[in-house]
C-alpha cells in the first residue's frame, strides 16, 4: 500500500489517468458483459482502446475537479455559508461530496458522454437523467466515504466506484 500511495504522491495526474482508464473501462465492460449475460465487448476493440483514453482524459478532469472543489468548499465555509460543523471530519467529506456532484458532477458527466458520442458515432443525449440520478443516489454516498480518506486515496478510489457502479448498473440490466 505504501508504493502506491508514494506513486500516486510522485504522479499525481498521471496515476489518475491510468486508474481511471483502466477502472473506468472495465466498469463499462463488466456492464456490457452482464447486460449480455455472457463476455462481450460493448463496440469494437479499437473503440475500447479510445474508450481508455476517454476514461484517462476523464481522469485527469476529475483529479482537477477535486482539487478545485476542496477549494470552492473551502472558500465556502471560510465565508460562513456553509455551517461550521461542515468543516471537519464526516461534515467536511458530506459537504465536499455533495457540492462536488451538485455543482461538477453534471458537467463531468455529459463531457464524458461527449467522449462516448464521438468515439461511437452517436448523437444525443439518451440516457442521461438516469445518470444525473446516480449523483444523488449513488455519488454522494460513495464520494463521501472517498473524502474521508487521505487525499493520496481520494482519486483511486473514485476509480474504483466507476467500476463498483459499472458492476451495479450492469446488474439491473441483466435482471430486467
Amino acid at each position: 500500500m505504501n508504493s502506491y500511495r508514494l506513486w500516486v504522491l510522485a504522479h499525481p495526474y498521471l496515476s489518475a489517468a491510468i486508474q481511471f482508464g483502466l477502472l473506468g473501462t472495465l466498469g463499462e465492460l463488466g456492464a456490457a458483459s452482464m447486460k449480455a449475460r455472457r463476455l462481450t465487448l460493448p463496440c469494437t476493440p479499437v473503440q475500447v482502446l479510445l474508450k481508455v483514453m476517454a476514461w484517462a482524459l476523464l481522469g485527469l478532469v476529475i483529479k482537477a475537479g477535486f482539487v478545485g472543489m476542496k477549494g470552492f468548499t473551502r472558500a465556502l465555509l471560510d465565508h460562513h455559508i456553509l455551517p461550521v460543523f461542515l468543516s471537519t471530519g464526516i461534515g467536511w467529506a458530506f459537504s465536499l461530496s455533495t457540492l462536488t456532484n451538485l455543482f461538477f458532477g453534471p458537467q463531468m458527466m455529459l463531457f464524458h458522454r461527449l467522449e462516448d458520442n464521438l468515439i461511437l458515432r452517436r448523437r444525443g443525449f439518451d440516457g442521461m437523467m438516469p445518470a444525473i440520478r446516480t449523483l444523488a443516489w449513488f455519488w454522494i454516498p460513495a464520494h463521501t466515504l472517498t473524502f474521508s480518506l487521505p487525499p493520496e486515496f481520494q482519486v483511486g478510489l473514485a476509480a474504483l466506484w466507476s467500476l463498483v457502479l459499472g458492476v451495479i448498473l450492469g446488474l439491473a440490466a441483466s435482471r430486467r
